[in-house]
């Protein structure tokens, strides 16, 4: 039997890449990451991206194309590339030791099909690589797809702090050492309570003027993150100098929203417009009307706008966090709102996890589990150090599931901090608190204190990373593995 990097028997993953739709049409693209200087719009910083863009243009294709993807790496680290959402062969997958990492200097082609149609994007999966410009919407097309709509418009999110202050090791190491270094902290002493850890109450922060102090957020149930940052991004462009999109009146206008950011959560809303939820994390969801969406770090929804005629604010809302990130929408005459400005729709109804239900032609089977699984959220604020079932992830021992199993998986998050955890090769079905199923996702917000159960069937064979998509976390100890075991 051969078996993969990881010691994956590679039958069963090959087993599994042949029964994914197959067009015989190939995309190809190539990206090389390198450090670069990046116009933020006015703003000119020397960081780590694909190209000379932030993001890098996306990578587009239909359901069943074959990917082949050739990465270069001109930095002087190892990297990867994790195609998040993507439920494809686990040896292309972008996370060591499914994968193994690209050596400075070395290039590797990741090549697999695309199963579903979404909206998806791309990353690395080494250390705070995640808190960089390295980074790539990806979206796969149905072309029997039934939404009607006129026009697209990708709107990719981030938090930005390279070049502009610190860097992301440095933050990191600023939080480890308890937030008390020469880049700031607010920390709220006395906080400590007997028997409970009290992760996250401190914060790093680095402000300037498009970026002010953090507050907290009822959706995150409370503290929003670790890190204030400087600026955040509409398409790599910040608040003073933001992108546009040009419309016509009356127009269907589909805006796929990623959220890239290594530790904010978004609550966007365009000006003027209610928005129509179509999918969320690629998957379709029944038609629900929003004036605001919350979007933690790596998930996606599309929505569905009828646009007015004018100019109109797109404005990303830093959760919890007094900033936000700005871009425009133009479909006629008007003066453009300034980057401060604040739509009433963002204090509307705002779409959070709980409101969607996925629709009936994507529904995961129903039923009992097989087997249960269970991922307790722990972590120790003084250490910074992040746990799942109280290992950090040099220590992890895996969950296990067998091919074929129908599994739940319980998060339990007994720390003060909200995560959202990913769960790698897979989309899972939200289980409702009544028992009902909710939406299709790979990424579900945890919030403080709570519980979220998830049912998934093992039909991806391999060695799968399940981890908290705060950058920081991750990098921290908050991830475990999902390992198929015959």
């Amino acid at each position: 039997m051969s078996t993969t990097a990881s010691g994956v028997d590679e039958s069963a993953i090959l087993a599994a890449e042949a029964k994914r739709p197959h067009t015989g049409r190939t995309v190809a693209a190539e990206l090389t990451a390198h450090r670069t200087d990046i116009d933020l719009g006015g703003k000119t910083v020397r960081t780590l991206a694909y190209g000379d863009s932030v993001p890098a243009p996306a990578i587009r294709a239909n359901i069943g194309d074959e990917l082949a993807v050739t990465v270069h790496n001109r930095m002087s680290d190892t990297t990867s590339l994790h195609w998040h959402g993507i439920a494809l062969r686990n040896d292309m997958d972008g996370a060591a030791p499914a994968t193994p990492d690209i050596a400075a200097g070395e290039s590797f082609t990741y090549k697999f099909s695309v199963p579903h149609s979404g909206t998806y994007w791309a990353h690395p999966h080494v250390g705070m690589q995640t808190d960089y410009g390295l980074y790539v919407p990806v979206i796969v097309d149905d072309p029997n797809e039934p939404l009607d709509y006129d026009a697209e418009w990708v709107v990719t999110l981030d938090d930005w702090i390279d070049g502009m202050g610190a860097d992301p090791e440095q933050i990191l190491d600023d939080l480890r050492s308890g937030g008390m270094g020469e880049m700031g902290h607010d920390s709220m002493p006395g906080m400590d309570m007997p028997g409970m850890d009290m992760p996250g109450m401190g914060a790093v922060e680095h402000s300037d003027e498009e970026g002010s102090g953090k507050g907290s957020s009822e959706l995150l149930g409370g503290d929003p993150g670790d890190v204030i940052y400087p600026t955040y991004l509409i398409n790599g462009r910040m608040p003073s100098a933001p992108t546009s999109f040009d419309a016509k009146p009356g127009q269907r206008v589909r805006i796929r929203f990623i959220n890239a950011g290594a530790d904010t959560a978004f609550r966007v809303a365009l000006g003027g417009h209610r928005m129509t939820v179509t999918h969320t994390d690629g998957f379709p969801v029944v038609p629900t009307e929003v004036d605001a969406v919350l979007i933690g770090m790596a998930e996606r929804y599309d929505v569905i706008v009828t646009v007015g005629e004018g100019v109109f604010p797109l404005v990303a809302s830093a959760e919890g966090k007094n900033a936000q990130a700005f871009a425009l929408l133009r479909s006629g005459p008007g003066s453009a709102p300034g980057p401060d400005v604040r739509p009433r729709e963002l204090d509307g109804r705002v779409g959070t996890v709980d409101m969607f239900t996925a629709t009936g032609e994507v529904m995961l089977p129903q039923g009992p589990p097989d087997v249960d699984l269970s991922a307790e959220l722990g972590g120790d604020m003084m250490s910074y150090r992040w746990t799942i079932n109280g290992r950090t992830y040099d220590q992890t021992e895996p969950l296990t599931v067998k091919e074929g199993q129908r599994a739940r998986l319980t998060f339990t998050n007994k720390t003060m901090m909200w995560h959202p955890m990913h769960l790698h090769g897979h989309t899972f079905q939200v289980v409702n608190p009544d028992g009902t199923p909710g939406a299709r996702k790979d990424t579900v917000n945890v919030l403080p204190m709570q519980s979220v159960a998830v049912d998934l069937v093992a039909d991806n064979p391999g060695d799968w990373m399940l981890h908290c998509h705060n950058g920081y976390h991750l990098e921290a100890g908050m991830m475990t593995r999902l390992d198929y075991r015959s």
